[in-house]
């Protein structure tokens, strides 16, 4: 079983997103036992809060019900058992240095890292943060773009 956590500054938008996205499309595919997913802050601002509103209404617009959450703040210890922690933005990497100031087993990436060279339009960028702009849908866009692209690259197929 391949462990994920996914990362953002507070863990009540992004983050708890691609954990509900990914979920659902490895449970779509079939292959939802092959996999354990949580998401988690670098901050601890909204530690305890729910999904935020527009975040959820983003995620059920799509098809994703039910979605209940509390955020929290990632620790060393997450470090240590999942086997991928998937970044939101480079702001997350920042953050989280000062909680796992190393990375010796490669496991910290961010999401749109995972998509093909060839897709110039979300390759290599961070992650749209809605809770600046508002922009739920282009958040919504980068997640499932590099959701798809994690989950193939976990089930060993080809972008």
């Amino acid at each position: 079983m391949k462990k994920i956590l996914f990362v953002c500054h507070g863990n009540i938008c992004r983050s708890v997103t691609a954990e509900f996205v990914f979920r659902h499309m490895a449970e779509e595919a079939g292959v939802g036992y092959l996999f354990e997913v949580d998401s988690a802050a670098t901050s601890r601002e909204e530690i305890g809060n729910p999904i935020y509103p527009l975040a959820l209404h983003t995620m059920e617009t799509h098809g994703i019900h039910g979605a209940r959450h509390a955020a929290r703040q990632v620790t060393r210890h997450d470090y240590d058992y999942y086997d991928h922690l998937v970044l939101m933005d480079s702001e997350n990497l920042y953050g989280i240095r000062h909680i796992i100031p190393d990375d010796p087993e490669g496991k910290i990436s961010l999401l749109l890292d995972h998509t093909d060279t060839t897709d110039r339009a979300h390759h290599g960028r961070d992650v749209a943060d809605p809770w600046y702009t508002r922009n739920f849908d282009a958040a919504w866009e980068d997640i499932t773009v590099g959701c798809r692209a994690l989950l193939k690259e976990l089930l060993g197929q080809k972008p």
